[in-house]
């Protein structure tokens, strides 16, 4: 049974590290493809824009596919997408071969989560995801630092055919070991999208765009925000993720533990606060190499708690719409990561890349803000969880 849940948590981690990895290797990319740093910053725009927004539509036109089928096809398209993405000599072609795999990732994700929780009794639903999952969280620890590391020694795209041939085996191990699981009543675009007329809901996605917009504006250009410590050492920069991505999983970890103790309403501002004060000071401590550490530890805690947290949040507001409240949040977190490449070349050509992390730092702002719409509901008549079980039918 794990196996099985093993090849989804595969093709989670492959999708996952062709998110991250790009940022690790921008420099190069821009010198490879003839284009500033800020342009070769669109090669994450297409990605995740792609992935936010095709997510629900894929989802929606899928639905009476075998799920089986979904992730080969998805699969194959993201496979394509990524060897387009190291072979194609022109930023125009690369730019699309990006949109591409940014599809093909939209189409595995969200259904490897349903497969996984189809494939074991109910009691253990919650390991299921949960060994998926880790196959992203992984991406941002071991993924990214490993492909930039790589880079450092051959090329950028020698990265991304690696990213590809993760593809590649996950889509064998997806025909030989997955068996048919039953496909789920379809639910259409609009249902889907219903939800966010509830005022709540639509709040906690905003804290989570505007969020992540914040954080990801300084990601998708992390060579350059923290050059005064790497030097432009491409191995020095994969040393940085690794701690953030490490840092990142035990946040996510940590995170799921306080929530459950203390309750997102109060998780979700300290994380935003932490996560502003370490963006607000970010210009002094990413010059030297223990406060760049220092600094990418904070992020990672900050960061991807906040994320577990928003989550329990929209799950909290109605549980009978979880599957389709996470969906829009992951689509809300990849139009974040969407936006950051627009808005970081925005602030490199006007203000210089010295700037962006304030400009982060005021994105994060913003979703401190947005958090009181959710958290003043949350404290306001009747208790969280009696009004999340009156609303379950309803949102």
């Amino acid at each position: 049974m794990y196996r099985r849940l093993l090849v989804l948590s595969l093709a989670a981690f492959a999708v996952g590290t062709d998110s991250f990895v790009i940022a690790g290797v921008l420099p190069d990319v821009s010198a490879s493809l003839h284009v500033g740093t800020a342009a070769a910053g669109q090669l994450i725009t297409a990605y995740a824009l792609a992935y936010a927004l095709l997510s629900p539509v894929m989802a929606a036109a899928t639905a009476h596919w075998p799920r089986r089928t979904v992730l080969l096809v998805g699969l194959a398209v993201f496979i394509a997408g990524t060897v387009g993405s190291a072979l194609l000599p022109a930023y125009p072609a690369v730019l699309a071969a990006r949109a591409v795999a940014g599809l093909g990732g939209a189409m595995i994700v969200p259904v490897s989560g349903g497969v996984a929780a189809g494939l074991v009794p109910a009691a253990q639903r919650g390991r299921a995801l949960a060994v998926v999952l880790a196959g992203l969280t992984a991406a941002t620890a071991l993924g990214a630092p490993l492909g930039t590391a790589l880079a450092a020694l051959t090329s950028w795209r020698i990265t991304m055919l690696g990213v590809a041939a993760l593809g590649l085996l996950a889509a064998a191990g997806v025909a030989t070991l997955l068996p048919p699981v039953p496909t789920p009543p379809a639910v259409g675009l609009r249902a889907r999208l219903a939800p966010v007329r509830n005022p709540r809901v639509s709040a906690t996605l905003a804290t989570t765009l505007l969020g992540y917009a914040g954080l990801f504006t300084v990601y998708s250009y992390i060579a350059l925000v923290f050059h005064g410590a790497t030097g432009g050492n491409g191995r020095t920069l994969a040393t940085l993720l690794l701690v953030w991505g490490l840092a990142a999983t035990a946040g996510n970890l940590g995170a799921g533990h306080l929530v459950d103790r203390l309750g997102s309403h109060r998780v979700i501002p300290v994380a935003l606060v932490v996560a502003l004060v370490d963006f607000a000071t970010l210009r002094w401590t990413s010059g030297t190499l223990p406060g760049a550490l220092a600094a990418l530890v904070v992020w990672g805690l900050s960061g991807w708690g906040l994320l577990v947290a928003q989550q329990h949040r929209l799950v909290s507001t109605a549980p009978a719409a979880a599957p389709i409240l996470i969906g829009l949040n992951s689509s809300a977190v990849y139009l974040a990561v969407s936006a950051s490449g627009l808005i970081g070349a925005a602030v490199i050509s006007v203000l210089g890349a010295g700037w962006l992390a304030s400009v982060g730092a005021g994105f994060l702002a913003a979703a401190l803000l947005a958090t009181a719409v959710p958290i003043r509901s949350a404290r306001g008549g009747r208790p969280e969880r009696d009004r999340a079980a009156a609303e379950a039918g309803t949102a």
